[in-house]
């Protein structure tokens, strides 16, 4: 019922910056009033929580991982949520997915197909 495509990813070397989006439709008054979150996969190791955002966006969770280095957002009319990443490190390498509803030690039904980011010199 609900569809989430994340784009933005890429390679990008260490330091560097890239800013993933993710766009929902179909019902997405399903996701009214309710949070939205990244994830990431990489290699060889368990999906992992990246960040979050509630409904209002001043309330904002993010990893220790990428704690001051990572900024997420959302535009509510646009039904988009973007991660605006920076002083990106190798350890970034990872699939991110985008994931609605998310609430705090919860994820979502809803996944994206994930976007690529290697981060590599």
């Amino acid at each position: 019922q609900v569809q989430l495509v994340e784009s933005g990813g890429g390679l990008v070397q260490p330091g560097g910056s890239l800013r993933l989006s993710c766009e929902a439709s179909g019902n997405t008054f399903s996701l009214y009033g309710l949070g939205m979150g990244w994830f990431r996969q990489a290699p060889g190791k368990d999906r992992e929580f990246v960040a979050a955002i509630g409904w209002r966006s001043e309330n904002t969770y993010y990893a220790d991982s990428v704690q001051g280095r990572f900024t997420i957002s959302r535009d509510n009319a646009k039904n988009t949520m973007a991660l605006q990443m920076d002083s990106l490190k190798v350890e970034d390498t990872a699939v991110y997915f985008c994931n609605a509803p998310w609430m705090p030690r919860e994820q979502g039904r809803f996944w994206g197909q994930g976007t690529q980011v290697t981060v590599s010199a």
